[in-house]
């Protein structure tokens, strides 16, 4: 099987390169990219990995994963207020890969480093004993001492969340449970919508600008609303309290909510949302709010920041509100 497919090298040469336009990744003819930032600007840097049939199904289509792979770093990225620059890749393919899989995993990759102007600048390739994994280092530049963390949160801020929460979780449920939108009685565009949802991330590099100009403290909704409104709270040391009231849902959620309740708060929480969550000081909400309505990323006002040790309250028309599961996605 293995002696129709190119070697490493060839495969880097015709998959990999045409992706490495940055002068900084030297053509992927080296070891190591040299990559120097603009003046007056700091790097920041992430990782995601994902697995096959842990953080997508090995049956997606090839460019669906390769987006989703890229983006999840990209919405890191933009909740810090950093602009992409570029990210290394490492690949670790099943034994059965073939070159028509690889081909169209590198054209959703270009397609995205088009969409968000981001290059690739180096990586390595190997063969996986344990189906396909993929693992990005995404790297960013922010004006220097700009960088926004999730620590900042001071009480009187107000709390934003970008989007909507729960479709990519719902999209979970559909993609495990096929009867689950004729269960839940979702119609077939909301059904399509929580589906695309799990499968493409937005990852809200818009945003990015705006977080280091008005934000306190900022991170994307992975591990799930209410499990990073904790990390927020904890890391700044203050108390936050959300109305599930004001958080924005889709037309699926809002159905859910109503009518299965169980899942609505499953899937609340359920993580893999890519939507920033950002503390934004009081005297700045409304300029933060307009700002990202006119940059075409509008955020929501859901909650206040308020002295604590670090707990989160959630309340719904002043009343508290209790969730039946609460913890959010954990990896072990």
């Amino acid at each position: 099987m293995d002696g129709d497919r190119p070697d490493e090298f060839t495969l880097i040469q015709r998959y990999f390169a045409p992706l490495a336009n940055d002068p900084g990744s030297l053509g992927l003819t080296d070891d190591a990219a040299v990559l120097t930032p603009e003046a007056g600007h700091d790097l920041v840097l992430t990782k995601d990995m994902l697995a096959a049939d842990i953080h997508f199904f090995s049956e997606d289509a090839p460019e669906a994963i390769a987006a989703k792979a890229l983006r999840v770093n990209l919405s890191d990225l933009a909740a810090k207020g950093a602009r992409p620059r570029g990210y290394l890749m490492g690949l670790a393919l099943p034994a059965d890969w073939t070159e028509t899989w690889l081909e169209r995993f590198c054209k959703g990759l270009a397609a995205d480093q088009a969409a968000y102007d981001v290059q690739l600048l180096g990586g390595d390739t190997i063969r996986s004993g344990n189906g396909l994994q993929i693992s990005i280092t995404a790297i960013g530049e922010v004006e220097t001492g700009k960088t926004v963390r999730r620590s900042g949160a001071s009480p009187g801020d107000i709390l934003f969340v970008s989007g909507t929460i729960g479709d990519a979780a719902a999209g979970l449920e559909v993609r495990l449970h096929p009867q689950f939108s004729h269960d839940h009685d979702l119609t077939e565009s909301e059904e399509l919508h929580i589906l695309d949802r799990y499968l493409l991330p937005r990852p809200r590099t818009r945003l990015a600008g705006l977080i280091t100009r008005f934000a306190s403290a900022a991170l994307d909704v992975s591990d799930g609303l209410i499990a990073d409104c904790g990390h927020m709270a904890k890391a700044s040391a203050v108390d936050i309290t959300i109305d599930v009231g004001q958080v924005p849902f889709s037309g699926a959620l809002q159905h859910l909510k109503v009518k299965s309740p169980q899942y609505f708060a499953r899937c609340l929480n359920g993580g893999d949302d890519y939507e920033i969550l950002a503390s934004v000081p009081a005297g700045e909400a409304a300029a933060f709010q307009q700002a990202a309505q006119a940059a075409g990323c509008p955020v929501a006002e859901i909650g206040r920041v308020e002295q604590g040790p670090g707990d989160v309250h959630l309340t719904e028309a002043g009343k508290p509100f209790r969730l039946d599961s609460d913890s959010g996605f954990r990896h072990f």
